[in-house]
């Protein structure tokens, strides 16, 4: 169901054991969106953490009444916490931006300017990534590269959920519903008028972030390559195809040295390499299969994205 829109930007902030961030995050946003002299709200996503992280907010809360909060009845993630903000929130314009500070809320005001010339996105295109680590950074270019040329849809290179979008937008993601929510790639879907502002990406301002600084990276990319392309199930059978075509040329070959009075005498090594490597690519192709009927399944199933407990403040 729409909301209603009661204010000029909301500001969507997925949030999950970031207690020490929340106040310096929520002075900075507010300075900045007082700034702009609109209405706002600042709607954090809150997936049940074991620290204070709920109690810090509740505070901002009780400080300002355009804080708000929604909690999950448990942990369904970070893209599932997004996308509930996103469908709950009730601006014009609808923010996504991490707690870290990774992301400055400077770039707010510059990013809702752009919205004012008739984009429908602006999305922030990160120059430089301090306090990543090599691998990570290796991981994001290479998983940028192979998701633009195998998926249906392009996804803008060095970015991630941090955008601001108009309410039309808005509306738009709210009849895909779709069970894995990869933000950056379902705004590529949606289309219209995008553009980006370039900035230098800071260290986190507290704690340590809670994806895996590999596993997460490669998931994120998994999920992004499965959701928007078929591709990778066309490869794995044109280099089923190949394959057999080489095996096949190569029986040829022994029997065409037997009819010729060759005295074959294959060697262990060779069955061995031959038959790990064949079993190899077939587990290979079990596992992508498996990754797109594991998807269907869950589409499926209709199970909800997400599970809100509680609404405090809205």
């Amino acid at each position: 169901m729409m909301n209603d829109v009661i204010c000029d930007i909301s500001v969507v902030v997925p949030i999950y054991k970031e207690e020490k961030n929340i106040k310096p995050f929520v002075e900075r946003t507010v300075k900045v969106l007082q700034n702009l002299n609109i209405t706002y709200e600042v709607l954090f996503c809150l997936d049940p953490s074991p620290d204070a992280t709920q109690a810090a907010v509740e505070l901002e809360i009780a400080a300002n009444k355009n804080i708000k909060l929604l909690i999950f009845s448990r942990r369904f993630g970070q893209p599932a916490a997004t996308m509930a903000g996103i469908l709950n929130a009730t601006g014009k314009a609808v923010v996504v931006i991490d707690v870290d500070l990774q992301d400055q809320p400077e770039l707010i005001a510059a990013m809702y300017a752009k919205l004012q010339q008739g984009f429908e996105v602006v999305y922030a295109k990160r120059r430089s990534r301090r306090g990543e680590t090599l691998i990570k950074k290796i991981i994001a270019h290479i998983g940028y590269s192979v998701i633009n040329k195998l998926s249906d849809v392009q996804i803008p290179r060095n970015t991630g959920d941090f955008r601001i979008m108009t309410r039309k937008v808005v509306e738009e993601l709210r009849k895909i519903n779709e069970s894995h929510g990869f933000l950056r790639g379902l705004v590529a879907y949606v289309g219209y008028k995008q553009t980006f502002i370039e900035y230098d990406r800071d260290e986190r301002h507290s704690g340590r972030g809670n994806y895996n600084r590999l596993t997460g990276s490669l998931k994120i990319g998994l999920n992004g390559l499965i959701s928007f392309s078929s591709k990778p199930l066309f490869m794995m059978s044109m280099l089923g195809f190949s394959l057999s075509f080489v095996s096949f040329c190569i029986g040829l070959w022994y029997v065409a040295q037997k009819l010729m009075g060759f005295n074959l005498t294959p060697g262990l090594s060779t069955t061995v390499l031959i038959v790990t490597f064949f079993a190899g690519v077939q587990l290979l192709g079990l596992g992508l299969i498996g990754e797109y009927v594991g998807r269907i399944y869950d589409e499926v199933k209709r199970r909800p994205m997400f599970i809100i407990e509680e609404k405090i403040n809205m």
